[in-house]
Formats: structure tokens, sequence, C-alpha cells
């Protein structure tokens, strides 16, 4: 199956674009070619270019404590285990104290670091990085893999309280739903949300249908068209039935 999410508003749609930058520095920070880990820092880049439109600190903090004060509305409920319970506000706890102790604005230390602020500058520019562009930053990824990891690793540091309180956030959304069997019939779906308020929504579907949903969505109306590609891989209206899962998400 393949999952497509659509945020319903500004705030998760940048939860879910810092995600996916978090997603590619996981992986590129792990590898040892230096060309990898200029992904891995120019991702860092992105995403302090992502966090800095909002001040994500204080609003992750709000949803966390929300969510606290909402779940221990459950400790009389006799049809929720305890230890569940238990554990989850124990991670929203762990998760809160580590983002209010993270110091200053998002990213501060890259921002006062003019090294990497140099390095930043020029990646915006295409092929900005080059060797006789920037001869330090050349010495630096000829250094042994471990090092320059051990170095990235270092920068994002700071960032780490907010990947962690932002994933807690999205996936306590995610699981704030259940998945419903629809189908689109010619390739089309509407649904009415009579104003109801959702934060995103999930749509599940078999990867060996080649359907690839178009979505659209205000608080009244609902609409996914399904498309799609041809050998030049270019949207094509599908005219079929297509079953799906549809999951709301909503705090």
């Amino acid at each position: 199956m393949i999952v497509y999410e659509y945020p319903f508003n500004e705030r998760i749609r940048t939860l879910l674009r810092l995600e996916d930058l978090y997603e590619k520095f996981k992986f590129f920070v792990q590898q040892e070619h230096p060309m990898q880990h200029h992904v891995a820092l120019a991702t860092i880049f992105d995403m302090l270019e992502v966090a800095g439109r909002a001040d994500l600190k204080s609003d992750l903090l709000q949803e966390l404590e929300r969510q606290k004060q909402s779940l221990l509305g459950y400790r009389s409920n006799p049809n929720v285990a305890p230890e569940a319970l238990d554990a989850v506000l124990a991670e929203l706890d762990s998760v809160s104290s580590a983002l209010v102790g993270a110091q200053g604005k998002t990213g501060q230390n890259v921002r006062d670091n003019e090294w990497l602020m140099s390095i930043r500058g020029r990646t915006i520019i295409p092929g900005g990085a080059c060797e006789f562009d920037l001869p330090s930053y050349h010495a630096w990824q000829k250094r042994p893999a471990t090092q320059r990891h051990g170095d990235i690793m270092n920068w994002f540091a700071p960032l780490a309280p907010l990947f962690e309180a932002l994933a807690l956030v999205l996936r306590l959304l995610r699981d704030s739903g259940g998945p419903v069997k629809m189908t689109a019939t010619g390739g089309s779906y509407q649904q009415m949300l009579q104003g109801k308020v959702y934060q995103m929504l999930r749509l599940s579907i078999d990867e060996t249908l080649g359907a690839i949903p178009e979505i659209s969505a205000n608080k009244y109306m609902l609409w996914v068209r399904f498309t799609t590609q041809d050998g030049d891989c270019k949207p094509k209206a599908l005219e079929e039935d297509v079953p799906f899962d549809l999951t709301l998400c909503n705090f």
C-alpha cells in the first residue's frame, strides 16, 4: 500500500515538510561519501529555512501540553490500559522537558557559525559550493567519514528536541483516526465534511493499481481525483472505480 497524506492547514503542512527533511537527513548522514554528507548538511539548512517561518517551539509545547491534559482524562476509563497510558504520558513529559531545555531560537547555533553560514550562502547558488568557491569546505570534505559524521551530528544536536517533539505530535495525530474503505466511482470521490475540522487526511491505496490521488479539501468538502501515468510520466485521468482506505485525523 502507498500512503498519501494531505494537510488541512499550514501548521500541519510545515510539520510534514520538516518530517520529510528529517527522514532525508537521517539517511544521508549515516552514509560515508562526502557528497552524501554534503546533502545531509544542506538538509539542515533547509530545515532552518522551514522552521524559521513560524514559532514552532512554543506551538509544539502547547500541543504537547494539550495532548497531556486530554490523555489525563482517560485515567478513569476502564477501557484504557493504564500501562499504555502512563507510557505515552511519560513520553510527553520527556519530550516536553527536552524541548523546554533547548535554549535560544531554533538553529541559532548554526546561524552563529560564520563558516556554516558561508557554506549556506554558496549552496543557494547552483554549483556554488565548488572547491574553488569554498576551499575550506573542500578540505573538510576530505576528512575521515567518522569525523564528518560527528561534526554534522554536533551541528544538528540542538535541533534534535524539536524533531522529537514534532515526531510525537504527528504520531498522535496519525493515531487519532481509523481507516475506512471507500471507492472512487469513475476515478472520482467527494465527501461532505459538514464543517467539521480535521488536521490531516491519510489515503492508502494498493500500489499495483497505478492510481495517484489528487486531493483538495476545505472545511466543507473533500475531493479526490485519481490519475495514472503514461510512459512519459504524464498524468492521465482514471475513469475506472478505484478502491482506497481513507483516514481523517484530528486531535
